[in-house]
């Protein structure tokens, strides 16, 4: 329910309402559109939950006015294919709940969890953004014009406020959120917005068959994997080995994401969070390590996967949207690469990032 509410309210004009809301508010500042590019990502991500949709729907409208406006070509393919990896991290996440299902710990729990990672990632790549435009000019604060498009956006903007404020007071579930979401899409885009049709509708709906057709059979085998897994204890005895060789807690984290980096260049972050979750989670608490805070961690690494060859999805969509060579792509996003590392690691040996909401 949540993918075919991401895909439903991708289909309207949320793109260009959250577009023209940040674009506005970040017009005093110099380089203020690149800020709008990282904004417009986060807050998009967040609502498709889907980072190759985020990346076509605002680099189709951003990418030509970052350029228009005296942008570098490098810069504005990296804030845009980088921008998209946002959401998979921000509430609601489909990985996080795929984590949450095969580790069997709480979604809502997890959810929180990334709030706090989240923002750190969209300021990082916002202040980044801001550093290196800063030469640019600026524009003045426009209050009408800005009033206006809010108030043309604030349906969409509200989603997210209203799915986690639901899940955090205890309202509903985060399973019962999944279907106030869809309900929720449905009701902007038919009736405020205006913008879906019945045709839209069906079409949207089969589409996310399609997607989940090929996701459920991954879900059954690694459910069943990890059935076997527990049966055979080799979760355990992975632990005690791992143990054995190392006490230091700070070690196993390296250990850990320089695994996860390597994978995350080869397998899609849904399927390694099946396959590795089981696998990790037992060794990782026998170090004391909070499960919802190795969750965000692991979500965050395997983020990365999205821009790393040689089979980052994120790079051959840019190839093929923005019809530039692979190479300058894979450029493109080495500095926004650096910065997502560097909040890895903060996010990894300060648990607080994550954990501060859940205290």
């Amino acid at each position: 329910m949540f993918l075919i509410a991401g895909n439903i309210m991708t289909r309207g004009s949320i793109a260009k309402r959250l577009i023209r809301v940040t674009m506005l508010a970040t017009d005093p500042l110099p380089g203020g559109m690149g800020v709008a590019t990282v904004l417009s990502c986060a807050l998009f991500a967040a609502i498709s939950g889907s980072s190759p949709v985020t990346l076509l729907a605002v680099g189709a409208i951003l990418y030509p006015a970052l350029r228009e406006a005296g942008y570098s070509k490098r810069f504005s393919l990296g804030a845009i294919t980088s921008g998209g990896t946002l959401g998979i991290v921000i509430p609601p996440s489909i990985p996080l709940i795929v984590y949450g299902l095969v580790t069997e710990k709480s979604v809502a729990d997890l959810f929180i969890a990334g709030i706090g990672p989240g923002i750190l990632l969209t300021a990082v790549l916002a202040g980044y953004s801001f550093w290196v435009n800063r030469h640019l000019p600026s524009k003045s604060f426009d209050l009408p014009a800005f009033v206006i498009a809010l108030k043309e956006g604030i349906w969409s903007m509200l989603l997210p406020v209203i799915l986690l404020g639901g899940i955090y007071s205890g309202y509903f579930s985060p399973t019962e959120a999944a279907a106030v979401a869809l309900a929720y899409g449905l009701l902007v885009e038919a009736f405020i917005h205006r913008e879906l049709s019945f045709a839209d509708f069906r079409k949207t709906t089969l589409d996310t068959a399609v997607m989940l057709g090929m996701l459920f059979p991954i879900i059954a085998v690694a459910l069943s994997l990890k059935s076997v897994l527990t049966i055979e204890r080799v979760p355990h005895e992975l632990a005690m080995w791992i143990t054995s060789i190392t006490e230091s807690k700070i070690a196993f984290l390296i250990a850990v994401n320089l695994l996860l980096l390597v994978i995350g260049c080869f397998i899609d972050v849904i399927s390694a969070i099946l396959i590795l979750a089981p696998l990790l989670l037992v060794p990782a608490m026998s170090y004391g390590i909070d499960p919802i805070h190795f969750g965000v961690m692991m979500v965050i690494n395997l983020e990365i996967g999205f821009l790393t060859p040689p089979i980052g999805l994120n790079l051959f969509v840019a190839t093929t949207a923005f019809r530039e060579k692979f190479s300058e792509i894979c450029l493109s996003v080495l500095p926004f690469m650096a910065l997502i590392v560097t909040v890895l690691m903060m996010v990894t040996f300060i648990p607080g990032i994550s954990l501060w909401l859940l205290r």
